[in-house]
């Protein structure tokens, strides 16, 4: 009987099973539905020893750790460009340059513009961590930054709530767990990087090579701040100011903004909750306050902050670690009750279209994203109930 990783049909892509891999033949691959996933790529010289599947987050239960109560916390970094710049509060961002300042090294998440995607990388400095700031609403690849981490560092490791609950059985599968903090974020799921490729191949023709991309700002606010930024290399005068696209030209750079409420088409699918990786549906174990983490962070929605425009990040603490690591950074605290800071969070799981596979191929089509998202309607609707399309 195989005793590897081999025999799963979805995964969350967390990558920690080739980390674990004593044999080091177990790598991260993209899908052909645009998601990571393990692949063994000798299995000849598999031992058996079953690591992989020992350390992985969606074969297993949650694992245990020494919990505190968990508590809730409304936070805001107490300077104001950090707060400005960052998606919420910037909590996030000072909890990191806490531990950094502290002699760790901070495992986070930026985007890679050579390659198209968000990967996690190694931060020794606060010019590095600054890459990580902002959100990112893809899937990120966390093979090489895992693989990495060495026994007897200290790290900070942020992430999604599946690759932190993996991370938390490797680290103390190797006896590790005392040298590193875990942050996760309250997490709506990932979506399928064939929608971020076309997203971007449609709008390159516009603005040049996207060489650098922001999920949200700011400048309409807080509460509005369901915003796309990608800048391009393009140096062309010519851009219609008046385009669909809103366009301008910025400091030898074409820049690209367009809110969700103005009709972003990567927001509608995204938020449309249409094209996750699967395990993201029925098999997500971490809504709420399922948590293997020392921290939780997200946007702190909800009534009680609806009238803050300047970002307010809602904090779980799950251990004595987490809430010390919180307490001495450089943020603003007020206790809130977990029902307050969970307010516009998702509470359980969501469910997968019936018409899933089809939305897929329809990704990997030469059918433009608008034309895709209005055929999602017509199914949304029941507009459609068979169908039959030839794609090329």
């Amino acid at each position: 009987m195989t005793n590897n990783i081999s025999t799963l049909k979805n995964c969350y892509g967390c990558s920690l099973c080739a980390s674990i891999c004593p044999k080091h033949i177990i790598s991260l691959k993209l899908s052909k539905t645009g998601f990571y996933q393990p692949v063994i790529v000798n299995d000849g010289d598999c031992v058996q020893c079953g690591l992989c599947l020992k350390v992985c987050a969606y074969t297993n239960a949650l694992p245990n750790i020494d919990r505190a109560i968990v508590q809730g916390f409304a936070t805001w970094s107490k300077e104001p460009v950090v707060r400005r710049m960052a998606s919420s509060g910037g909590t996030g961002f000072e909890l990191a340059r806490l531990l950094l300042h502290k002699g760790y090294k901070v495992i986070a998440v930026r985007y890679n513009a050579e390659q198209q995607r968000a990967e996690h990388y190694i931060a020794e400095t606060e010019e590095d961590l600054i890459q990580s700031m902002g959100s990112k609403y893809i899937q990120s690849f966390s093979e090489e930054a895992f693989r990495a981490m060495k026994k007897g560092g200290k790290y900070l490791v942020t992430g999604t709530p599946c690759q932190i609950a993996s991370m938390r059985r490797y680290v103390q599968m190797k006896k590790m767990e005392d040298d590193v903090v875990l942050m996760d974020f309250f997490c709506h799921g990932v979506p399928s990087k064939l929608l971020w490729d076309k997203y971007v191949a449609e709008l390159e023709p516009k603005i040049g090579k996207v060489i650098y991309a922001s999920w949200r700002n700011k400048r309409a606010g807080w509460h509005d701040s369901w915003a796309m930024g990608l800048d391009g290399d393009k140096q062309d005068s010519s851009v219609d100011w008046h385009d669909s696209y809103n366009t301008l030209i910025r400091g030898g750079k074409t820049f690209y903004s367009r809110k969700r409420s103005e009709g972003d088409l990567f927001y509608k699918f995204f938020l449309s909750d249409v094209c996750f990786n699967k395990a993201c549906y029925k098999d997500c174990k971490f809504k709420n306050l399922q948590s293997a983490a020392d921290i939780r962070i997200g946007d702190l929605w909800g009534h009680k902050y609806a009238e803050n425009e300047d970002g307010v990040t809602g904090v779980l603490t799950f251990t004595e670690r987490g809430e010390k690591v919180l307490r001495e950074s450089n943020v603003e605290i007020v206790p809130e009750i977990t029902e307050v800071v969970t307010e516009g969070q998702l509470k359980g799981k969501i469910k997968s279209p019936y018409y899933y596979t089809f939305l897929i191929a329809l990704l990997r089509s030469r059918l433009n994203l608008g034309t895709i998202y209005r055929i999602v309607q017509m199914f949304r609707i029941g507009r459609i109930i068979g169908y039959k399309l030839h794609l090329k």
